[in-house]
């Protein structure tokens, strides 16, 4: 007999492709029917059947104080009730730019959107307006949301569904987006050389986050920091993912390197539909209506979502959580770690801040970059490690290319109850 959850979900596949609104979402690097999930409380989130998960993927990062966290709730809830969206300048937008620019130091000045991926295509609109070049140099593995330009040998989706690009971006669009290896400078400086004078901007994650969790080289950030001084180019570090998690300031204040321009998203909404890019006030100038670069959205700043950024980036700030959020996540890690190696199973494992990694490997080596993560990383062990996790009520990424997440609603009870139930999982596969 089906469950409530099967049901709701084979009806969705009739009214939306592959019945989810993002494809992360459908389960196809784990297998199995997607769950659907009803509501959210603290460090749990409950799917349609009424079964309760400890929830590592928390909306896939944005959810740092945890399900509907009261002074959240509040201020959205108290935002509504005087008007969803004006189409103007309001307060909020004005005190959440005031807290985003107090916590990123390269950030002087900042221009809201609805999403990370709006961010990102804005970031390079910007970047090649003030540089007037077209080329842009991107990472393969690195995923900066689905416009166009970027969707070039992505990583998290598309890694997960082995699909390198996409069907419908025009090659003339991708043509001007060139691919380099993640800590691998020698292929950055190439196409420098191979280019001159006509790249704009380079994008990374400081930390990638959408081929698993693999951090940069020692060096490697500020290589490309000295490369994009050196030709005129621009440095833009994605955090849509690092910001405000794997330091508070953002990954740029943790490897000490100043991007020129930086994109923001998942936290600064707090749950909320919200995303930011910003930078020095030279940069920030081009954007119209003070320059010629063009950017709007109808529900960019919308009180609703600037009160939920606002009371999270409060709260982080003012209640100091952020180093005990640190602390389980390490909890977390090191204690996988152990099981793994008392039952001899191959892992890597990683993490910083309140982000976290988990590979299965396939055979001894290191993963680090986009190449390695698909050579070594043993995704059907870790299909087999979600479903079994998620029988015994653990909620983890259902891709083995995505991070996972720790929020400040989590506790040492109940990352005790997860470790437990890992060194039960792995026994059972011994046996």
């Amino acid at each position: 007999m089906s469950t409530r959850s099967q049901l709701l979900f084979a009806k969705a596949t009739e009214l939306m492709p592959g019945g989810v609104s993002s494809p992360a979402r459908a389960f196809k690097g784990v297998g199995g029917d997607p769950l659907v999930f009803e509501r959210g409380s603290g460090p749990f989130i409950f799917d349609a059947n009424g079964k309760k998960y400890t929830d590592y993927v928390l909306s896939w990062g944005p959810l740092i104080l945890g399900h509907a966290y009261p002074s959240v709730i509040e201020s959205i809830l108290q935002a509504a009730r005087n008007g969803t969206s004006f189409g103007a300048t309001c307060p909020l937008e004005i005190e959440l730019a005031e807290l985003v620019i107090e916590l990123i130091p390269s950030i002087e000045q900042v221009r809201f959107v609805s999403s990370g991926t709006e961010a990102t295509m804005s970031a390079l609109r910007l970047a090649r307006g003030f540089t007037g070049r077209d080329k842009v140099i991107k990472f393969e593995g690195g995923f900066h949301g689905h416009s166009d330009m970027l969707l070039a040998k992505g990583g998290s989706a598309l890694a997960t569904l082995g699909v390198p690009d996409s069907a419908g971006v025009p090659k003339q669009t991708a043509q001007n987006t060139l691919t380099a290896i993640y800590n691998d400078i020698a292929s950055v400086r190439a196409l420098f050389e191979a280019n001159p004078a006509q790249i704009a901007a380079i994008i990374i994650e400081p930390i990638a986050g959408n081929m698993g969790f693999v951090r940069p080289q020692d060096g490697f950030l500020q290589s490309l920091r000295d490369l994009c001084d050196a030709h005129g180019a621009l440095l833009i570090f994605d955090e849509v993912i690092t910001g405000f998690r794997v330091a508070l300031q953002g990954a740029q204040t943790l490897f000490g390197v100043t991007p020129d321009i930086t994109c923001l998203g998942k936290v600064i909404g707090g749950g909320m539909p919200v995303g930011a890019y910003g930078a020095r006030r030279e940069i920030m100038a081009h954007v119209a209506p003070l320059g010629p670069v063009y950017q709007a959205g109808t529900l960019s700043g919308n009180p609703v979502s600037m009160a939920s950024g606002v009371a999270t980036l409060k709260a982080l700030k003012e209640r100091k959580v952020f180093e005990d959020i640190s602390r389980l996540t390490t909890r977390l890690v090191e204690g996988i770690s152990k099981a793994a190696a008392a039952h001899n199973i191959a892992m890597q494992l990683d993490h910083e801040g309140t982000v976290f990694g988990i590979y299965f490997l396939k055979e001894p080596g290191r993963i680090s970059d986009f190449e390695s993560a698909k050579k070594l990383n043993d995704t059907v062990r870790y299909a087999r490690f979600f479903h079994d996790m998620a029988t015994k009520g653990h909620y983890f990424a259902p891709s083995s290319f995505e991070a996972g997440f720790m929020s400040a609603a989590h506790t040492d009870e109940v990352i005790d109850h997860t470790l437990e139930a890992v060194n039960q999982v792995f026994a059972h596969w011994r046996e």
